[in-house]
């Protein structure tokens, strides 16, 4: 009977197929990751510091008079570093023999779908801190048209930076797509997203003056309510720092008769700047499916 080891060519196959299905996996599956500031921190860099300048004031001037006051460029920093995360697979000598790539999908897809979750949950959990914990929205509040178009109202006044999303439960966006459907059908329009942004189409559901907003399940109830944190935001509030996209290492096992396949990314989620965003608190519980 023949061993399989770590370098046999049915293992390398295997490798190759969970990691691009993994890959795959986690660009369908990361709405929030797609939708706010990306960087990547150069190799041998141990963070990024990312300078914000503050605002001046532009003033009236008097021929002839010269300008007396200057103003002060009130400029801040933020250190984004980066941190590992990972998971292990273990694949048997017997799994490798058979060879399906089914198995080696299923694997990959699993993987993906893990790591696009940590990430996403990563990122909604900076929603409740923006705006310096100011929140839109109430519990027992349901994210109807008039509320929805408050929040880009706010979001508007505030003058964030273009372009804005909403990223809310699909329960949210249920509630608001049912009390917009006396618009017409036609009242969602037309998907247009450029870059790292048309990654999220699949998740988009709504546009509403300019804002697009994106369902994603991810976000959880608060405990003991039936209502959730999503975010109005500008792409300039949050950022993804990727250091290392997920690679993987092989460890044999022979009493087990089976090799690791070892996945490690490393990576980090920040605001960028607090002020261009907030959290809308609404609620996210069950729809009805027995309506007539």
């Amino acid at each position: 009977m023949a061993i399989q080891t770590a370098t046999s060519d049915n293992l390398a196959v295997a490798q190759e197929v969970i990691i691009s299905t993994l890959l795959f996996t986690m660009q369908e599956l990361t709405p929030c990751q797609n939708l706010v500031q990306p960087f990547t921190l150069p190799k041998g860099a141990k963070q990024i510091t990312v300078p914000k300048i503050g605002t001046v004031t532009v003033a009236n001037l008097t021929d002839g008079v010269d300008m007396v006051d200057s103003e002060d460029l009130a400029m801040t920093s933020v250190d984004l570093t980066t941190g590992e995360v990972g998971a292990k697979v273990i694949l048997t000598d017997k799994l490798i023999r058979q060879e399906s790539e089914d198995m080696f999908k299923i694997a990959g897809r699993l993987l993906g779908e893990a790591h696009a979750k940590k990430v996403d949950q990563d990122i909604i959990a900076l929603f409740a801190g923006l705006n310096s914990g100011t929140v839109l929205g109430a519990n027992d509040r349901f994210l109807y048209m008039r509320n929805a178009g408050g929040c880009v109202a706010f979001a508007h006044a505030k003058l964030y930076p273009s372009p804005v999303y909403v990223v809310h439960h699909p329960n949210a966006l249920y509630d608001l797509m049912s009390d917009s459907a006396a618009i017409g059908p036609t009242a969602a329009g037309v998907y247009r997203g450029d870059g790292l942004e048309a990654l999220a189409k699949d998740f988009w559901k709504i546009t509403i003056a300019g804002v697009k907003f994106f369902e994603d399940g991810n976000i959880a109830k608060v405990t003991g309510t039936d209502a959730g944190y999503g975010a109005i935001f500008s792409k300039q509030a949050m950022c993804h720092v990727k250091s290392l996209a997920p690679t993987q290492e092989t460890e044999r096992d022979a009493s087990l008769r089976a090799t690791e396949l070892v996945l490690v990314s490393d990576y980090g989620v920040f605001e960028l700047d607090n002020g261009y965003g907030a959290a809308m608190y609404y609620e996210i519980g069950a729809a009805l499916t027995t309506n007539t």
